[in-house]
């Protein structure tokens, strides 16, 4: 796979995390309508969104008093971080 596979890949999984991070703060409003799960927020940072939902936590002002975001997106950033340099160290060739 190519970079620039990767970096397109992962620019559209954190516009995707923004949007619903965006979108649940709209919903977390009315109280009518279903709100995105906890679960859904970690599993799209896992896959690559964190960057995105950490990002609309931030503007947004949302979910930045419950400390397993807080805490847990900057540790998925730092483990994509990771393993990001180390696959491009070890897979590519400069």
């Amino acid at each position: 796979m190519s970079f620039l596979f990767y970096l397109f890949y992962f620019i559209i999984m954190n516009l995707i995390g923004f949007q619903v991070v965006v979108y649940d703060k709209k919903v977390a409003k009315n109280y009518r309508m279903r709100r995105v799960d906890e679960a859904a927020f970690f599993l799209l940072a896992i896959f690559g969104g964190a960057v995105g939902i950490f990002a609309g936590m931030l503007i947004v002002n949302h979910k930045t008093r419950k400390l397993r975001f807080v805490l847990g997106m900057p540790i998925i950033i730092f483990f994509h971080v990771f393993l990001s340099v180390l696959y491009f160290l070890w897979f590519v060739k400069l």
